[in-house]
């Protein structure tokens, strides 16, 4: 009788994300079949389903942007930011684990609650900054903001990560004699690799769809292709073909990058949050 009454659940609850996953991935199938479409089928009404593909629009899209420093300029900007977020949260985040302080837990929802701040909220004053140590047009000013949002993340997650581990077997280090640095480094830290991973996916997706800080903080060498986005948008009309186009550029890297390190990308978001 129970598996009767669960199996017309088990059907309406698959019914139910299909029917969810299909209103958030509507607009991106659009947008990517949008790049192969004619512009007499991208204006046309009622929509198309059925249409001729053409490579025209990935043509201009190459004719008229300089793709491979795009991508470099988002490939800099996302590596850099996480290496030094990393650099950074990582030590802070097993300092407070191991911390015998009563405000250790204080301070890691400290850093919790930097990260929640309003990105346009911070613009304003790290541009005045900038501009006045000279880096203001770089890739450098980018990386710096987004390393000062960003290591307050990966200080939450590695916080929660070291807290998970048991001590003891550092304690078996330390007695052994090794150094309290080499009982982070040879015992803690492979131990929590799938939370660092995660961490740096997170930190260079963060990074690579990031559009505020890039169009306000850099100079046309140095923007990464989420602002060259915006350049699709004329006065008059908006090129949808170039756009669907360029997103192709923007979001293939990133997804096969997140792909490629999911087993762990899922793994450090889960183990290690108690």
């Amino acid at each position: 009788m129970s598996r009767r009454a669960s199996r017309p659940a088990l059907v309406l609850e698959r019914g139910v994300l299909l029917v969810v996953t299909f209103f958030f991935l509507a607009p991106v199938v659009w947008l990517i079949t949008t790049a192969y479409k004619p512009s007499v089928d991208i204006f046309s009404y009622p929509p198309t389903l059925t249409f001729a593909p053409t490579l025209e629009n990935f043509r201009g899209a190459l004719r008229h942007f300089d793709l491979s420093h795009l991508l470099e300029s988002s490939l800099i900007i996302g590596v850099g930011s996480a290496l030094l977020s990393l650099l950074l949260g990582v030590p802070a985040g097993y300092a407070l684990a191991r911390a015998k302080t009563r405000w250790a837990i204080a301070l890691a929802y400290f850093f919790l609650a930097v990260r929640t701040v309003p990105p346009v909220a911070t613009l304003i004053p790290f541009y005045l900054i900038m501009r006045d140590v000279g880096l203001l047009g770089t890739w450098w000013a980018v990386i710096l903001l987004n390393t000062t949002l960003n290591a307050a993340f990966v200080v939450w997650i590695m916080f929660s990560y070291f807290r998970a581990l048991p001590r003891e077997m550092e304690e078996a280090a330390l007695t052994d004699g090794c150094t309290l640095f080499g009982s982070f480094w040879r015992v803690a830290l492979p131990l929590v690799r799938p939370g660092i991973i995660a961490c740096a996916l997170l930190c260079i997706m963060f990074s690579w769809n990031d559009f505020l800080f890039p169009a306000f903080l850099t100079r046309s060498e140095a923007r990464p292709i989420s602002v060259a986005l915006l350049t699709a948008f004329g006065t008059k009309d908006i090129s949808w073909g170039t756009l669907g186009a360029l997103a192709h550029f923007s979001t293939v890297p990133i997804v096969l990058l997140a792909l490629f390190l999911n087993r762990y990308f899922v793994q450090g978001l889960t183990k290690g949050i108690h």
